[in-house]
């Protein structure tokens, strides 16, 4: 009975040595995948910086002007007044749904059906 014992707990330590073995393994990979993804956030963070400095290079009020001049025989854009400027009460908003209003009770049990 002392020998099945001990052959159990060497079982149970080389499952437990081969168990650990494989939580390390599987917790490498998991960290390996959490830094290729902060790699990833951080070149798509860099790429987003880069575009939003483009998009502020080409958006700079003197290049627009200077396009609309370009291209003012084709597109006929002007500049901007301060008089082609609405008024907030002048939007036309939608007008909000109107529930039904039932002034007596319907009576649907009795609502001439016959038997």
């Amino acid at each position: 009975m002392r020998s099945f014992l001990f052959v159990l707990t060497a079982l149970a330590v080389i499952a437990s040595g081969y168990w650990a073995y494989h939580e390390n393994y599987k917790t490498q990979a998991a960290l390996d995948d959490v830094a290729q993804l902060q790699r990833d956030i951080a070149d798509a963070r860099e790429r987003l910086a880069v575009l939003r400095a483009e998009w502020a290079y080409l958006n700079r009020p003197d290049r627009l002007r200077d396009l609309a001049d370009l291209n003012f025989d084709r597109l006929g854009l002007l500049p901007l007044r301060p008089d082609q400027f609405g008024r907030v009460d002048q939007v036309a908003y939608p007008m909000p749904e109107t529930l039904l209003q039932i002034s007596e009770p319907i009576d649907v049990i009795n609502s001439g059906v016959t038997q």
